[in-house]
């Protein structure tokens, strides 16, 4: 039986997101229209327990498995700031903010937690909760601090947290974890 893949279905859509994200970025703590944004995105997928200002601007969801035996609570983060950099990409979806870009690729990660949150609202094929964590001022401002500091663990319960970054000028599809000093390849 052929296995759905419903992540490349997603593919354009992610794509699109993380376009309108690259257009228009912000930095550290003034995320105010890409926080809007994910909060819409969120609603849009039928997550209902969202709530803003974490953090000063960080975004937290819930999304409750089929089931809650386990008690588990897995937080997945992704960052949402920009830097003060100027873009000359040439690219037709390049920053229409002066002095402002997504150099660091927080445009794709909030974008792909996005497109996780999606998948999970629709299957919640797992058990216990997701929480999502959309991080401001991961660019020197200290936003997983500020986070911590408005009970970001304790409030939602969270035992562990995963995050991804990109890694420019690694090949496709190539992974690493630098605390491991591990490299492999994805599929």
């Amino acid at each position: 039986m052929p296995i759905k893949n419903r992540f490349a279905e997603m593919q354009q859509e992610i794509t699109a997101w993380r376009r309108h994200l690259h257009e228009n970025p912000e930095l550290m703590y003034e995320v105010h229209k890409t926080a809007a944004f994910v909060q819409e995105q969120l609603k849009g997928f039928g997550v209902t327990d969202v709530t803003p200002g974490i953090g000063k601007t960080g975004v937290v969801a819930v999304i409750e498995g089929k089931t809650n035996t386990s008690g588990r609570v897995i937080g997945l983060r992704a960052d949402m700031d920009a830097l003060p950099i100027h873009e000359a990409s040439g690219v037709d979806y390049a920053s229409k903010t002066p002095g402002v870009m997504h150099a660091c690729g927080h445009d794709g990660h909030t974008a792909i937690l996005l497109g996780a949150a999606k998948y999970l609202s629709e299957t919640r094929n797992f058990d216990g909760k997701v929480v999502l964590i959309f991080q401001p001022a991961e660019e020197g401002g200290a936003g997983a601090l500020a986070m911590c500091q408005d009970g970001l663990m304790e409030r939602w319960g969270i035992q562990e947290v995963y995050g991804l970054h990109n890694m420019p000028g690694q090949p496709c599809r190539r992974i690493c974890n630098p605390s491991r000093r591990s490299v492999g390849l994805i599929g």
